[in-house]
């Protein structure tokens, strides 16, 4: 979906409004505001990788807007919505880079560059709703030598996600041989509402083993997470080795393994 990009600048991190914008220094680009000449052909943001946050730390992250023009490309831009659709009704957020005007380009080729834009999010300012873990896409707009520009409401995507915690304790310690062990533990999620973790239940936690000489888990079994994320398994003592729970996370929510717990076998 192609839109016409206003000049209107805009500041700060996440922008709730219906508005989507390029940075002031597009009112330097004479001419129209779209051309078949000018082209976007990769955005890439925070190197094609999910960013996941917790509740207080902050994350950095860069995002790229590679574009191409027969007479060269000049300057390029980023931001990232949310919401159902790219319209004024669909967005319900927009986050904006730190930078005041375009990002910086490199040339890859005398027809191609690569811009740079940079963000910052702070999840207690920025991330105020859980609704909005999950994709993000990319706006972007490019412009070409000496006048033309192009700009793409979905020209990339990424998958903002709520950071997990997930850990295990096994016992007894040390356990005889044939006896049953029991690994218990708890998994919480970042709410970003309430700035705190939450216990995360009614999800497939996998127990897994790893002997003491190996370097390999394997899962024994999956069971399901009760309530404030209390996550408890049960199995038989065979052999000296690591205890340990994983949980596999969904689009919104990010993936998280527990620290192995030693179990000697007598």
């Amino acid at each position: 979906m192609r839109i016409r990009a206003s000049v209107a600048a805009l500041s700060g991190a996440l922008v709730l409004s219906s508005a989507l914008v390029s940075p002031a220094a597009a009112q330097a680009h004479a001419g129209p505001m779209t051309s078949d000449d000018t082209t976007i052909t990769k955005v890439v943001v925070n190197g094609g990788k999910d960013l996941v946050l917790g509740t207080t730390a902050k994350k950095s992250f860069t995002a790229t807007v590679t574009a191409a023009d027969p007479d060269g490309v000049t300057a390029g831009w980023i931001a990232l919505w949310h919401g159902t659709s790219f319209d004024d009704q669909g967005r319900d957020a927009v986050l904006m880079p730190e930078e005041e005007g375009t990002g910086s380009c490199v040339a890859d080729t005398p027809q191609t560059s690569t811009c740079t834009v940079h963000f910052t999010v702070d999840p207690k300012t920025d991330l105020t709703k859980n609704a909005y873990a999950g994709t993000w896409h990319a706006y972007a707009i490019a412009y070409g030598r000496p006048s033309g520009s192009t700009n793409d409401g979905y020209a990339g995507s990424v998958r903002i996600k709520r950071n997990t915690t997930l850990t295990a304790n096994a016992s007894p310690e040390p356990v005889t041989h044939g006896r049953t062990v029991t690994v218990k533990g708890t998994l919480t999620r970042a709410d970003w509402e309430s700035g705190t973790y939450a216990g995360r239940s009614n999800v497939s936690v996998k127990l897994q083993f790893r002997k003491v000489d190996s370097s390999t888990y394997t899962t024994l079994k999956t069971v399901t997470s009760g309530s404030g994320g209390a996550v408890t398994a049960t199995t038989t003592a065979t052999t000296d080795g690591y205890y340990r729970f994983s949980y596999a996370g969904t689009t919104a929510t990010d993936a998280a393994t527990s620290a192995g717990d030693f179990v000697n076998v007598q």
